[in-house]
């Protein structure tokens, strides 16, 4: 999996008009899901993303997480994550996870987010036609892959 985490004052994701998902302070996590991951690493950067001390403290430090600041969460799914451009100009997606295998992993993330983050975690759609848009604060944008863990 890889995720683009960015720590946003406020963030939504609409779809065909209607909003689908929206938060204020807190993280957008854009998520590429491929073929190989598993539980393990939905665990893991579920894990991972909540106990990122991206928000500023008192002294203005990056020391709290997503769960001390009771922040929320939008999750959309991106399979161009995993786009390689090593051959020509179009880049290829071979990687990216078939949505039979990809959906059921993304309803585990987002499930397992919001059980270790004690409320609902706001999505997309996996597979539509989305437009996102956030107020990215600072700018703080962390990328994530769970096969770099080790």
């Amino acid at each position: 999996m890889i995720a683009v985490i960015q720590r946003v004052t406020e963030a939504s994701v609409t779809i065909e008009g209607r909003v689908s998902g929206e938060i204020e302070l807190g993280v957008l996590v854009l998520l590429g899901i491929e073929e190989a991951d598993n539980q393990e690493d939905i665990d893991w950067l579920s894990r991972k993303i909540i106990n990122l001390r991206i928000f500023n403290d008192e002294n203005g430090v990056m020391n709290r997480s997503l769960f001390d600041i009771s922040g929320e969460m939008l999750v959309v799914s991106q399979f161009t994550l995993h786009a390689s451009t090593k051959k020509g100009n179009r880049p290829s997606y071979i990687k990216a996870a078939k949505p039979d295998i990809a959906i059921p992993l993304y309803g585990k993330f987002v499930q397992a987010a919001s059980n270790l983050l004690g409320k609902p975690v706001q999505t997309g759609e996996f597979g539509a036609d989305m437009k996102v848009r956030l107020l990215n604060d600072g700018p703080v944008t962390i990328i994530i892959n769970t096969k770099d863990k080790k």
